[in-house]
């Protein structure tokens, strides 16, 4: 078997008050992503969502259930979100391949049987990143290349904040049952994400940072408003965005982070904005 899992379990936030370092890296840091070989997922109670990877080298990768699902295959009630964020490769759904380039995506509806990953060269491997969430309702698997996706600009230079948010799995595009995905690409000179930060208490979110030079690193900050924690982030990581925490980075350089989250609604603008200046 080349599935690997984890479950996390939600907490609450007066709890998190109560962690030091160690314990909050171990609950929200996801770190065994884009593993040579196989596929690793993350399964938080926080909306039943899933995050993970795989990296097909030498033999494809084929998604399986996992106990958790309780399921005869992954997509039996699931939908999937991928991106690819390495070299050439493809993804087969029950028998229809798409080939998947450097930040490309693929939406995958529930009910899909077999989920099949594959690298075009073993030394340059594809590296999919992997996100899910209970689905009632079959909707068409799409691929979305990254020029398919709404551009929106955000920010500014002199806000150290200059973005590129680019909406590949969302509606208008997509359509899915509550998955949403997309990247987030920060100009040179830019290393602030989501600022102002903000809370949407109807839906959680996991972060996926990459584009990380090797000797820098990103800040994450989470927790209440008034109550912040911070996680120092490494290339290839991803962290667990509880619904009552801010979701917002700075790093030591620019780099790019994949969005996906799920929930109650898919209206992207539900969000409670927290001012800069009452951030604690």
């Amino acid at each position: 078997m080349s599935t690997n899992y984890e479950t996390r379990y939600a907490s609450s936030p007066e709890t998190v008050k109560t962690y030091d370092t160690q314990k909050l890296r171990k609950e929200f840091l996801i770190d065994n992503l884009m593993a040579a070989g196989c596929i690793n997922l993350t399964y938080s109670h926080y909306d039943r969502y899933i995050a993970g990877s795989a990296v097909p080298t030498t033999s494809a990768l084929t998604l399986e259930a996992i106990d958790p699902l309780k399921a005869a295959f992954f997509l039996e009630r699931r939908e999937l979100g991928i991106i690819n964020v390495g070299g050439e490769g493809s993804v087969t759904v029950d028998g229809t391949k798409y080939e998947l380039g450097l930040k490309d995506a693929l939406y995958v509806g529930m009910g899909n049987k077999e989920v099949v990953f594959a690298s075009e060269d073993a030394n340059q491997p594809a590296k999919f990143y992997l996100n899910s969430a209970p689905a009632h309702v079959n909707y068409p698997t799409k691929k979305v290349s990254k020029s398919d996706a709404n551009k929106i600009e955000l920010g500014s230079l002199e806000t150290a904040n200059h973005r590129t948010v680019n909406q590949m799995i969302i509606g208008g595009i997509v359509t899915t049952c509550q998955l949403q995905m997309g990247m987030t690409e920060l100009k040179t000179g830019s290393v602030w994400n989501t600022m102002p930060a903000h809370v949407h208490d109807r839906r959680m979110e996991v972060y996926f940072y990459l584009d990380i030079p090797e000797d820098q690193a990103v800040c994450h900050f989470m927790g209440e408003p008034q109550e912040t924690r911070h996680v120092w982030m490494q290339n290839d990581q991803a962290i667990i965005s509880p619904p009552w925490s801010i979701h917002s980075g700075s790093g030591t350089s620019n780099y790019t982070f994949i969005w996906g989250m799920a929930g109650e609604n898919l209206d992207y603008n539900d969000m409670d904005v927290a001012k800069i200046t009452e951030l604690k």
